[in-house]
């Protein structure tokens, strides 16, 4: 019974603060949403994949990203042309990562190559 109770006490609480974020989601720009996803995105992590291209052949691709991010100068933190990140190199390009293929740091300039960014859907 008194467990029952102390479930009863905590839903308003629990409602009014599930309201609360809602009504502060809806009030954010875009952009500002689209931050707070990331950043919940950030902490569950995702399972990305980075193709990188040269005409319409596949040269390059890293597995397991976590995320990749925007550089941003250090003093006027304006953002650079360029994203980075970590992930597997996957040298064989079959989408596993495999013996040998180890975590690495990648950087990918806004004006080099083109290049495809997902989450793999395994």
């Amino acid at each position: 019974m008194t467990r029952a109770l102390s479930l009863a006490r905590r839903l308003p609480l629990a409602l009014a603060c599930a309201g609360a974020f809602v009504l502060l989601a809806s009030g954010c720009t875009q952009e500002k949403q689209n931050e707070l996803r990331r950043s919940i995105q950030n902490w569950t992590g995702t399972n990305g994949v980075l193709e990188i291209y040269s005409g319409d052949k596949l040269v390059r691709r890293f597995i397991r990203i976590d995320k990749m991010s925007t550089a941003y100068g250090t003093d006027d933190k304006v953002a650079r042309p360029y994203r980075y990140g970590y992930g597997i190199l996957d040298e064989n390009l079959d989408g596993v990562p495999g013996d040998g293929e180890k975590r690495v740091y990648f950087e990918v300039s806004d004006y080099s190559t083109p290049y495809v960014f997902y989450e793999s859907p395994r």
